[in-house]
C-alpha cells in the first residue's frame, strides 16, 4: 500500500502544539504571579485605584489563560496524542491490497481518504475513548453534565462525526468528479482509541475500530466488501459463459472491483492542482 503523508504540515502543527503547551503554562503561571503581586500592592496601597487596577488585570489574565489552554489542549488532541490517527489507520490495513493508496491531512475536512480496490473511502476519526451511541445520525455521550464539563475542558468532545464524515466525503466527490466522474466516495467512522465503546443502531455511516481486535473494524469491512465483490464476479462470469455465443469469447468481468491505481492517479493529480493553490 502507498502511503501519502502531507508530512510539513504535521511537523508544523506538532511544533505548534509544542509552543503552545510552554505558552499556555506560562501565561497561567505568570498570570497568577501577576495577578498576586498586584494585589498585594494594592493591599498596601489601600487605594480604590490599585484595587481596580487589580481587578481589571484579574479580568484579563484569566480569560487569556484560560483561551491559551483551550487552544493548547485541542493543538495536542489532534497533532500529538497517541495513538496517531495515521499509524492506527495504517495498521488496520495490514494486509490490503498493494494497489491501494491512503493519503493523510491534504484534502480537509477529509483528513484520511482511501483509494482501493474495495473502493474510495473518506475518513474522519475520534480519538476518544468512554462510551459512545448513534442511531442514525443522532450521537450521544454517555455521561451528566459533570462529564460534558469534563469533555470541554479536555476539549475531547466527540461532536458529531456523521455529519463531519459526509461532508468530507462529499468534498471528495467533488474532487474526483473533476477528474474521474462517476467514482463514489464512501464516507467512513474510524476510532482510533481501542478503549471507545460504541453502540450504533442502524448507523448512518459504517462506524469501525482501527483495531482489528475489536468489532466491527476497518480490516473486516474491506474484506467483507472484497468477498462481496468476489461473488459478484463469480455470478457475472457464470451469467457471461451462459450468454456467450459460439465463436465468440465472453464479456470481461471485474467483479465490482475499482481500478485503485488508475482512480489513484486521477486523484493524485487533483491533490496537486490543491497544493499548487
Amino acid at each position: 500500500m502507498r502511503i501519502e503523508t502531507n508530512a510539513r504540515l504535521v511537523s508544523r502543527n506538532k511544533r505548534l502544539a509544542t509552543v503552545m503547551f510552554f505558552v499556555s503554562m506560562a501565561v497561567l503561571i505568570g498570570g497568577f504571579f501577576l495577578i498576586t503581586a498586584t494585589q498585594g500592592v494594592a493591599a498596601q496601597a489601600e487605594d480604590s485605584g490599585s484595587f481596580l487596577a487589580s481587578s481589571l488585570l484579574s479580568t484579563l489574565v484569566l480569560p487569556a489563560s484560560l483561551i491559551c489552554t483551550i487552544f493548547s489542549v485541542r493543538l495536542t488532541n489532534l497533532w500529538l496524542r497517541q495513538p496517531r490517527p495515521e499509524e492506527a489507520i495504517k495498521e488496520g490495513l495490514k494486509g490490503i491490497s498493494k494497489k491501494s493508496t491512503l493519503y493523510n491531512y491534504y484534502h480537509f475536512p477529509a483528513r484520511h481518504v482511501l483509494i482501493s480496490p474495495q473502493g474510495v473511502f473518506a475518513i474522519v476519526t475520534r480519538f476518544q475513548e468512554g462510551k459512545f451511541s448513534v442511531e442514525g445520525d443522532k450521537w450521544k455521550t454517555a455521561g451528566g453534565a459533570l462529564t460534558a464539563v469534563t469533555r470541554f475542558f479536555r476539549q475531547d468532545h466527540i461532536a458529531n462525526p456523521t455529519h463531519d464524515a459526509l461532508r468530507a466525503a462529499e468534498h471528495v466527490q467533488k474532487l474526483l468528479d473533476s477528474k474521474m466522474p462517476g467514482v463514489h466516495v464512501q464516507p467512513l467512522i474510524i476510532f482510533v482509541d481501542p478503549r471507545a465503546q460504541i453502540e450504533a443502531i442502524n448507523p448512518q455511516v459504517p462506524v469501525l475500530y482501527a483495531d482489528e481486535r475489536k468489532e466491527p473494524n476497518l480490516r473486516d469491512y474491506l474484506r467483507e466488501i472484497s468477498d462481496r465483490q468476489t461473488k459478484l464476479s463469480e455470478e457475472q462470469v457464470t451469467n457471461a459463459k451462459a450468454k456467450k455465443k459460439p465463436g465468440k469469447p465472453a464479456e470481461e468481468v471485474n467483479g465490482g472491483a475499482l481500478d485503485a491505481e488508475a482512480v489513484a492517479e486521477a486523484f493524485d493529480d487533483a491533490t496537486a492542482e490543491v497544493l499548487a493553490k
